[in-house]
C-alpha cells in the first residue's frame, strides 16, 4: 500500500510541475489553456481527495490506534487533507467561471493557484520525509495486511 501511495505522490508531483509552468505563463501574461489546468484540478478532486487521501487516513488512523506514536501525525494530516480539499474545490469553482468566459482577475487566480501548489508540495514533502518513514519503522507485515483488508472491505 505504501508503495502505491508513493507512486501516487510521484504522479501528483508531475502534475504540480505542470501547474507551476502554467502559473509562470500566467504571471508572464502568456496564453495558457485553462482547460488543462481544470483537468489537473479535477484529477486532484476525483482521485487524490476521494481515494488517495482516504487511504492515507485509514493507514494513519490504524497507526495511531495500534502503534506507539511520537506525536499525533493523524490529526495534522487530516487537517492538511481537509485544507487541500477546500483549496481544490475553490480552484475548481474559479476555473469553472473562467471556462464560462467570465472575467476573473488573473492576479487573484494566480495567487490561489500558487498557494495551492505550495500547500501540495508541503504536504507531499511532509508525508515523504516524516510520515512514511515512521510508518515503515513501526508497522509490521501483519499490520499492513490488516490495513489492506480494511481498505478492501471499506472499513
Amino acid at each position: 500500500m505504501l508503495q502505491s501511495l508513493q507512486q501516487d505522490h510521484q504522479n501528483i508531483a508531475k502534475l504540480l510541475k505542470v501547474l507551476e509552468q502554467k502559473l509562470a505563463h500566467i504571471r508572464n501574461e502568456k496564453a495558457v489553456k485553462y482547460k488543462l489546468i481544470a483537468h489537473i484540478i479535477s484529477y486532484m478532486q476525483e482521485y487524490a481527495d476521494r481515494y488517495h487521501h482516504p487511504k492515507e487516513d485509514l493507514i494513519y488512523d490504524y497507526y495511531v490506534k495500534y502503534r506507539v506514536v511520537e506525536d499525533d501525525l493523524s490529526n495534522q494530516l487530516k487537517k492538511q487533507h481537509e485544507n487541500l480539499m477546500a483549496m481544490t474545490d475553490e480552484l475548481s469553482d474559479i476555473l469553472d467561471i473562467i471556462l464560462l468566459d467570465a472575467v476573473v482577475p488573473l492576479d487573484q487566480f494566480s495567487d490561489k493557484l500558487e498557494a495551492f501548489i505550495k500547500a501540495q508540495w508541503e504536504h507531499l514533502n511532509y508525508e515523504e520525509d516524516i510520515v512514511f518513514p515512521a510508518l515503515k519503522r513501526h508497522l509490521t507485515a501483519d499490520d499492513w495486511r490488516a490495513i489492506e483488508q480494511s481498505w478492501q472491505h471499506g472499513n
